[in-house]
């Protein structure tokens, strides 16, 4: 009987992040089991101030209300989903849907930020912009502006969840021709800024609409 020789061309798949969904507000204690198993996990939370009859109270709250992120080559799936409050890996067809690297990225450079930021609607369209400096620099979302406030919102496609965190508006360039599946963290910004670019800038277009009406 012969020994079977390792195949070289069979390499082990680098791990990639994929999605855990929760049982309802079981997101942090889930996170804790997983980490203590020493695997690595990205919960993002964000702090939300709730009022009750007598008192407000300072919460942090997952970003995105029953999921977690996971990296992993999943060779560990059953240890995985055999732990308290796991449901389920996202999948299509069976098989676990990996997200991008960048767009865990971009969530996770705005969750350890001091900007404020909050969940947001996904959205499916929109004026795609980029941040051209600061600590959040190079982060690609579609620019909005509630309440006389300029925001970005970056999404995770997979999930179709979204954060909205709050901008400069001169601190922007608009992305002419941007569509989905781009990458939510630029490497090397090379667009005009949103008040060069046609002279047209999120901010000016949103004022010229108001106006008009």
């Amino acid at each position: 009987m012969h020994a079977m020789t390792p195949n070289p061309d069979r390499r082990q798949e680098d791990p990639r992040w994929y999605a855990v969904y929760t049982k309802h507000q079981h997101e942090k204690k889930s996170a804790d089991l997983l980490t203590r198993k020493g695997m690595d996990v990205f919960l993002p939370l964000y702090r939300a101030v709730h009022q009750w009859k007598d008192r407000k109270k300072a919460l942090s709250l997952p970003l995105f209300p029953g999921y977690l992120f996971l990296r992993s080559t999943l060779e560990n799936k059953v240890e995985i989903l055999s732990t308290p409050g796991v449901f389920f890996l996202v999948e299509n067809a069976g098989h676990a849907c990996a997200i991008p690297d960048d767009e865990i990225e971009a969530v996770r450079m705005i969750a350890q930020s001091n900007t404020q930021f909050e969940p947001h609607p996904y959205l499916k369209s929109g004026e795609h912009v980029r941040i051209r400096s600061g600590p959040l620099a190079g982060i690609r979302g579609i620019f909005v502006k509630p309440k006389n406030k300029y925001r970005m919102v970056v999404s995770v496609e997979l999930l179709r969840k979204a954060v909205s965190i709050e901008i400069d508006a001169a601190n922007v360039e608009k992305m002419d021709g941007a569509a989905n599946g781009e990458s939510a963290v630029a490497d090397t910004p090379g667009s005009k800024t949103v008040r060069e670019s046609h002279g047209e800038s999120p901010a000016r277009q949103y004022r010229e609409r108001a106006a008009n009406q």
